[in-house]
């Protein structure tokens, strides 16, 4: 018997050793149990799609910054008429989001006020756009000028001559400040102009549905796709490199990529190689500020310090060359398509209902490829930045005895590392002997809490919280998350019985059968092989380089607007998105048929798929071992 709905956050199990896990973040961050019953009575979903692992303390900065902003743009800029901001709490280290509708009686009041604001910005959209990216760029280069030095021995003799009177403890808190502050100024920016380019597309959504009531949701989709996004910029640069090595003849100068230092000292020693040692450093700014993850966690690995990473993308490219593939995004065959299904819908139309139609299309087609490009500023560049500096600052207090591993400071809250400078300015400043006590109080806190999130992180998370509305009408929740009634049902087990394998979105249109290569970690990107389906919780956007290599791609979480699904279309594969389970059931080397048209991927051999979202007739099959809580 299918069940109606989710588990409650007090039924789900805590993981042995887990126990007081709590205690490591912020008070307002998880379910408060004088809350117990409003908060039961709200339908929460996990985005796995940002916040696919355990936060540490230090770590939630990015989710209370991303969600508090986006819905600040909603309640409070832009006043949405139907959709407020997302709530949200952090349950056994995942993150939980509740969207916040806008009573009835309020929304018409709202209509004026957002008409009024929407109207500024997309009057001035262009104007508007190369302001925010100097504003963005002026965050980031003041970002990468502070510094985290340690306390001199003595104030210098200038200081006391030029009567500065200050010993530079307040250089290290203002510049600690000021770096949480700067990030936070840039998620601000972040959703200035997404939110309008989700509105954009979804007016112009809504209206194709009512103009053409079976027009599938792909085909006005593909009507505002083939554009050329700065989020591709990274990747088009690796297959511009590799394309040059080749003109230049240095594929045998990619053997051995992992050795970086190895492999760019033998290029720029082959004839012809400082040629192409002089692109490959300018490509590295801005573009090699790009993480293989989302930018989210400290442990994400930008190009910029692991030069293995782009180093064997070009490798890669290099090789597919060789064999005479095409290694170049079909732009040209996407926006030919784009015309050729905008032809065909706009000739059915009125002449006056054209104008609209046309309008509608135009302005989503010019706020669409914000929903992308915004990402890497922003989550890549911005995040970049800001997670190298807390490094340094890291490093800079374990030199000072405060804790053993290099990056440890991610086991402290934001405001617990301002209580740790205080602490490294007063030992220092009155001369102690023992200097500061933070290594006497740091080291065992720490090690408690890296138990804590190690256990958390031993348990996937439930996809979802609680009883499901009937309807979900949230815009965000639908286009970037892919939440929508019936997916829910399907998680719940309540849908159309798809034997053998699982219903998601229709993300990207086609149909491929293959080999599955599942990936839950973007260390594992090397394993993939030509023509495997990848299979994964969420795509990020940085994966870029294999989606020329692979056949299609179905992910557990995500919507049409979500990273996995554009990106799919831009590059002309199959996608499911939104399957609830398919990297936790589905088994690397099984063969899959993934059907991006109808959302639904079949697995071709046992074993047999179960879990949330999957069907067959043997309901008794025992749950897969990694699979959500309520599988």
């Amino acid at each position: 018997m299918a069940m109606k709905s989710f588990p409650k956050p007090s039924e789900l199990p805590v993981p042995a050793g887990a126990e007081g896990w709590e205690r490591i973040y912020p008070y307002y961050l998880t379910f408060q149990p004088q809350l117990q019953e409003v908060e039961d009575a709200k339908f929460w979903f996990c985005d796995s799609q940002h916040w696919p692992t355990v936060f540490k303390p230090f770590e939630t900065i990015g989710g209370e910054f991303a969600v508090k902003c986006l819905g600040q743009y909603n309640a409070r800029h832009l006043m949405i008429p139907n959709a407020n901001g997302i709530e949200f709490r952090i349950h056994l280290g995942y993150l939980y989001m509740s969207p916040i509708p806008v009573p009835e009686e309020q929304i018409a009041g709202r209509v004026p006020l957002f008409t009024e604001r929407i109207g500024h910005y997309f009057a001035n959209w262009d104007s508007l756009l190369t302001q925010w990216k100097t504003k963005v760029r002026g965050t980031i280069d003041e970002m990468e000028a502070l510094t985290f030095e340690p306390l001199p021995d003595v104030v210098p003799m200038d200081d006391i001559v030029s009567g500065k009177a200050m010993d530079g403890s307040e250089v290290l808190l203002e510049n600690y400040d000021r770096l949480i502050q700067l990030a936070y100024q840039n998620w601000q920016y972040h959703f200035e102009f997404l939110n309008l380019g989700y509105i954009a597309y979804l007016d112009f959504f809504n209206f194709c549905k009512e103009v053409f009531p079976d027009i599938p949701d792909q085909s006005i989709a593909t009507m505002v796709q083939g554009v050329d996004m700065e989020l591709f910029k990274p990747d088009d640069e690796l297959k511009h490199l590799a394309t040059l090595a080749v003109e230049l003849g240095l594929q045998d100068r990619f053997g051995a990529t992992d050795d970086v230092d190895g492999t760019l000292a033998g290029i720029e020693a082959a004839p012809r190689g400082a040629e192409w040692i002089e692109r490959y450093r300018q490509a590295q700014d801005p573009w090699f500020n790009f993480t293989v993850g989302n930018g989210f966690y400290g442990h994400d690995k930008y190009w910029k310090d692991h030069q293995e990473i782009p180093l064997g993308y070009i490798a890669d490219y290099i090789r597919r060359l060789d064999e005479g593939q095409t290694i170049v995004r079909p732009t040209e065959e996407l926006i030919a398509e784009k015309e050729r299904i905008v032809e065909e819908y706009r000739e059915l139309l009125d002449d006056d209902v054209r104008d609209m139609f046309d309008a509608k299309r135009g302005l989503a087609a010019t706020a669409y490829p914000y929903v992308e490009n915004h990402n890497f500023y922003i989550e890549h560049w911005t995040m970049g930045v800001f997670w190298r500096k807390v490094r340094e600052l890291s490093r800079m207090l374990q030199a000072q005895g405060f804790w053993d591993q290099p990056d440890d400071l991610l086991y402290l809250n934001r405001n617990e590392v301002r209580d740790a400078l205080f602490d490294l300015a007063t030992g220092w400043g009155v001369g102690a002997p023992g200097g500061p006590v933070g290594g006497l109080h740091w080291r065992p806190v720490i090690e408690e809490r890296r138990c804590i999130v190690d256990a958390l992180k031993t348990a996937r998370p439930a996809p979802a919280l609680n009883t499901p509305p009937a309807s979900i009408t949230e815009p965000f929740t639908r286009m970037l998350w892919g939440i929508t009634t019936e997916q829910v049902q399907q998680w719940l087990g309540d849908g159309d019985d798809t034997e053998g394998g699982l219903r998601g979105m229709a993300a990207s249109p086609g149909v491929v059968e293959g080999v599955a290569r599942v990936i839950t970690d973007a260390d594992q990107l090397a394993d993939v092989q030509q023509d495997e389906i990848l299979v994964a919780t969420v795509t990020a956007p940085s994966w870029g380089p294999i989606f020329g290599k692979i056949k299609a791609t179905v992910t557990d979480i995500g919507g049409m607007m979500s990273h996995a699904a554009i990106v799919c279309r831009e590059y002309g594969l199959p996608a499911v998105t939104g399957t609830g389970s398919a990297s936790t059931t589905i088994r690397t080397g099984q063969r899959l048929r993934v059907d991006g048209t109808k959302g639904v991927v079949t697995v071709l051999d046992a074993p047999e798929v179960t879990g949330p979202g999957a069907h067959s007739h043997h309901h008794d099959a025992a749950p897969d071992a990694g699979a959500p809580a309520h599988a």
